[in-house]
């Protein structure tokens, strides 16, 4: 069975860091993108970052220059720094994994079970 498994959520007063971490397991093809997503209360699940295998990164708007996402070695890990908080970061983060199957010819997509993020003011 597939995993993917984040930790590294909490409460945290703004102006604070946290940092999130992601570990994909028995995934039998090639993960070729990891991000981090999130979802607040009544609004829909948005992309937070994503880094590919090569290192290639992309940010929603809202965090550029606060949030950095960073790949391990073994390409099946992403971590997400989370500095300068807001109150509006608060919401539940989850890490997608995406991985590519040559023989299907498609892309396969993997979701944890998500971490909540909670940012006071």
């Amino acid at each position: 069975q597939e995993q993917v498994v984040e930790s590294g959520g909490g409460l945290v007063q703004a102006g604070g860091s946290l940092s999130l971490s992601c570990a994909a397991s028995r995934i039998l093809f090639s993960i070729h993108t990891m991000g981090w997503y999130r979802q607040a209360p009544g609004k829909e699940r948005e992309l937070v970052a994503e880094i590919t295998a090569s290192g290639y990164t992309m940010y929603t708007e809202s965090v550029k220059g606060r949030f950095t996402i960073s790949r391990g070695n073994a390409k099946n890990t992403a971590d997400l720094q989370m500095n300068n908080l807001k109150p509006e970061d608060t919401a539940v983060y989850y890490c997608n994994a995406r991985a590519r199957s040559d023989f299907h010819r498609r892309d396969y997509s993997y979701w944890g079970q998500g971490t909540q993020v909670t940012v006071s003011s």
